[in-house]
């Protein structure tokens, strides 16, 4: 299996890829260099929330790039302004900078919390964070990542995050002292294989940064804009963060992220924060399309209906072939496989035209597009059923 015409020993290898090139996406579905078709449940990690190259997207891009792509962040430009009304509108909380990447939210908000602690908590900086969480691969946010496989690599590390495992509410209590700006957690901790923070946990969250005067940060990056059936995850719950980030779905394809913040938790003076690109017109446009087809009567109420329904169809596959839990929300599901056989179930479904993804070698997990079709449900499964009825077969071929 190699994509015609291509050569890939020119590229720094960071990851292991199949050798194969994608040239062309449609909605749920992908198409390689050699006109190979594949249903694609992982979608960027997410990241296209409304499928390959929608028409509403490509139509933002050509629009605004015939206009004004970046003047500069040191200048206001409309998209801008108008991006980050809409945020304010949909969300409990009142200012956003903008960025290009996930991580880089996250890094903005471990440095607006830590110049909030220097100014308002006697120079407290340490932020609580949790065991096995993700926030990104900038050195500041991979020190606030809980990821063991992380524990030696690119030594010395950012100091000043302590974890805690999560849902537990009283380590977190615990580990809280004078030095201790805030509590940065994912709502769902994606990369770790959909593991859900309770919402009594995320309640309890609320009640205790505020009775000690600490920061409550939700990583959205992946929850946030739709993913769990509601526009950000924090409203299932009603803990409502002092400071939120936002990435992957919010661009729907582009580099696009924001860090969004109380009003009273904005600090940051001239020179303090900053990026090249941050905010530039061309992924403003984007952003305020996506923030569009979201808020359309109906749109989330699907998502969270489709969510069930692939739930559904889940369980199905875990009680015929003896498999473990489902769990997730809306359309961020991880399915339990109690073996490591995520890896081969995997490699299968490239075989056979099924791209998804298994963040731990006993768990898969499924980031569909939020527009997926109830058919392009069960055209996956059906996949990931022949894969596993064939289990038998290719655990011989080892």
């Amino acid at each position: 299996m190699k994509s015609k015409s291509y050569s890939f020993d020119s590229l720094i290898e960071i990851t292991k890829r199949p050798p194969i090139c994608f040239v062309e996406g449609r909605g749920s579905w992908l198409t390689d260099a050699d006109g190979k078709k594949y249903l694609d449940f992982i979608q960027g990690w997410a990241v296209n929330c409304l499928g390959h190259s929608p028409r509403v997207l490509a139509e933002a891009l050509a629009k605004q790039s015939k206009k004004l792509i970046n003047c500069s962040p040191a200048f206001y430009n409309e998209g801008m302004v108008r991006l980050a009304e809409l945020i304010k509108k949909h969300s409990c909380l009142q200012r956003t900078f903008f960025a290009n990447s996930g991580a880089e939210a996250n890094e903005g908000a471990i440095k607006l919390a830590r110049k909030w602690g220097q100014k308002f908590r006697n120079g407290a900086y340490e932020i609580i964070t949790m065991d096995h969480a993700f926030h990104g691969r900038t050195l500041a946010t991979m020190a606030a990542s809980g990821k063991p496989e992380w524990a030696q690599l690119y030594e010395p590390k950012v100091s000043g995050f302590p974890k805690v495992p999560l849902n537990d509410l009283d380590a977190v209590r615990q580990a809280i002292h004078e030095r201790t700006v805030g509590v940065m957690l994912e709502p769902i901790q994606g990369e770790a294989g959909v593991l859900m923070a309770t919402d009594a946990f995320l309640k309890g969250l609320r009640d205790l940064t505020r009775e000690k005067g600490i920061l409550l940060i939700l990583d959205e990056i992946q929850t946030g804009m739709g993913r769990t059936g509601k526009l950000f995850a924090y409203e299932h719950s009603g803990a409502d963060p002092d400071i939120m980030t936002l990435g992957k779905g919010l661009g729907g394809g582009v580099p696009l992220a924001a860090l969004v913040a109380r009003e009273a938790v904005c600090c940051f003076e001239p020179g303090d924060q900053g990026g090249t690109f941050n905010g530039n017109s061309l992924m403003m446009a984007v952003g305020i399309a996506v923030f569009k087809e979201m808020t359309k009567p109906g749109f989330l109420a699907k998502v969270a209906e489709k969510g069930k329904y692939l739930q559904t169809k889940l369980e199905a596959l875990s009680a015929k072939f003896g498999l473990g839990e489902v769990r997730g929300r809306g359309l961020l599901t991880a399915l339990e496989l109690n073996e490591e056989i995520g890896p081969r179930i995997v490699e299968e479904g490239l075989k056979k035209g099924l791209l998804i993804n298994s963040p731990r070698k006993n768990t898969l997990r499924f980031m569909p597009a939020l527009n997926v079709s109830r058919t392009e449900i069960n055209q996956m499964t059906a996949i990931l059923g022949k894969i596993l009825e064939t289990r038998g077969e290719w655990e011989e071929k080892k």
